[in-house]
């Protein structure tokens, strides 16, 4: 049988949509008041395990799960060793520097070197600043990393962007994005070599029926 990580959150409801229209039915993980965290679907042929989004690669790569899906930001942040499948298309969003409305800033660039920068993602920040050049201290946060212009801790963010409302409520402005983030399906290199036709018919059907593209 096979197991797929979903992630909790934002993007389960779509990922369940996703899988369902290949014929794997996962919805009882929607039902309100459901606990379990390991849901098989009705046709017997795969099942689900439960987890927040930036678990599903360690899911994978570890092979306790041989399909997952995550979003490209946790990809990219935590490097792990995952297979990438399909991009699913769902769940777009930006990966952007942010800073106060008032400061006056138009892009990275004009923020001064060795300036404070909040963020959850701190390795898709240091790369995107090492490669402009600009040496900055980095601030580690793990939850509202809007209060760090706000208070005064940090002159930016590096934060997820999806609408900019928060953004905006909160007196802050993105002024350069540092990739695009989408929803994708990822798979256990190994499980995928040692495949007898189990896995690629799922991410085949995946792909035909959500009308998708392999990379």
């Amino acid at each position: 049988m096979i197991t797929v990580a979903l992630p909790k959150g934002a993007l389960l409801k779509d990922s369940v949509a996703c899988f369902a229209k290949a014929g794997l039915d996962f919805s009882a993980v929607l039902e309100p008041g459901n606990r379990q965290l390991m849901v098989p679907s009705h046709c017997g042929r795969a099942k689900a395990l439960l987890v927040r989004n930036g678990d599903v690669p360690v899911y994978v790569a570890y092979g306790q799960a041989q399909l997952g899906v995550v979003g490209f930001d946790v990809l990219r942040e935590h490097q792990m060793p995952v297979a990438q499948l399909l991009d699913l298309g769902f769940g777009g969003c930006h990966m952007s520097v942010a800073v106060k409305s008032t400061s006056g800033y138009k892009s990275a660039a004009d923020l001064p070197p060795h300036c404070r920068v909040a963020s959850k993602f701190t390795n898709c920040a240091r790369k995107f600043f090492d490669d402009l050049d600009i040496p900055i201290e980095l601030v580690h946060l793990t939850g509202s990393v809007e209060l760090g212009p706000i208070t005064g801790m940090a002159e930016a963010i590096v934060d997820l962007v999806a609408t900019g409302r928060t953004l905006q409520e909160n007196g802050l402005i993105a002024i350069e994005d540092l990739f695009h983030s989408t929803a994708r399906l990822v798979g256990h290199p190994l499980s995928l070599r040692l495949d007898r036709g189990e896995i690629k018919e799922i991410v085949d059907d995946i792909c035909i029926k959500n009308d998708l593209h392999g990379f």
